[in-house]
């Protein structure tokens, strides 16, 4: 079923809201139906975004089958535009989601001038991201090692050699539990969800 809002005369771009909170659904349509979009809130966004008429979709990132869902945008012929809308204070997360497919990237605690201002400028071919998560796409890879502390980068590295977790703490002086925290902590800024994510992104970015 799609709740569509807004009235139809005066409707001007057809809009996909995605999020897993009713009531932020419905403050985002709201919003985009102030100023005259014709907002929908489909089951399915992938079967919605291969109709002609879709203008944009607004997906927030909550999780990994919302990572999932942006991934089988991309299989769309003609996708339209997508902003992602991000939970995360890390930059990484936005990084990711426009290699992932997104055009713009908004947190999701965006004010709501700034996301419908958005929302229209990413209608007409725009890229909106914050200063963060541009200057991260802008630097390319060396400078994004440099933003991770090295000892971060050489943990990568010695669990690509097959060191164990427990090896590691005791060589940094922390405990395995400890060891385990820091490591969550450093996937998540790295925009993946496990050890053999972070290695492969490592790899791939030429960091290890």
């Amino acid at each position: 079923m799609v709740r569509r809002c807004g009235r139809k005369d005066q409707a001007t771009a057809r809009v996909a809201v995605v999020d897993p909170l009713p009531i932020y659904r419905e403050g985002v349509v709201t919003v985009l139906a102030a100023a005259g979009h014709r907002t929908e809130t489909p089951e399915d966004v992938v079967e919605w975004a291969a109709q002609p008429a879709s203008a944009l979709v607004l997906l927030t990132m909550a999780g990994a089958p919302q990572w999932r869902l942006l991934a089988r945008m991309r299989e769309v012929r003609s996708v339209p535009p997508i902003v992602a809308l991000m939970d995360a204070a890390s930059p990484w997360e936005g990084v990711r989601a426009v290699r992932a497919g997104a055009r713009s990237v908004l947190p999701r605690d965006v004010a709501p001038d700034s996301l419908r201002l958005t929302v229209e400028a990413t209608m007409n071919g725009q890229s909106v991201l914050p200063a963060a998560v541009a200057g991260l796409l802008a630097a390319g890879p060396v400078a994004e090692a440099e933003t991770f502390p090295h000892d971060r980068i050489g943990w990568l590295s010695q669990l690509a050699a097959g060191v164990t977790v427990a090896h590691l703490a005791a060589e940094a002086g922390y405990s395995e539990r400890a060891m385990f925290r820091l490591l969550t902590r450093l996937y998540r800024e790295m925009g993946v969800n496990n050890r053999m994510e972070a290695i492969m992104r490592a790899r791939d970015r030429g960091w290890i």
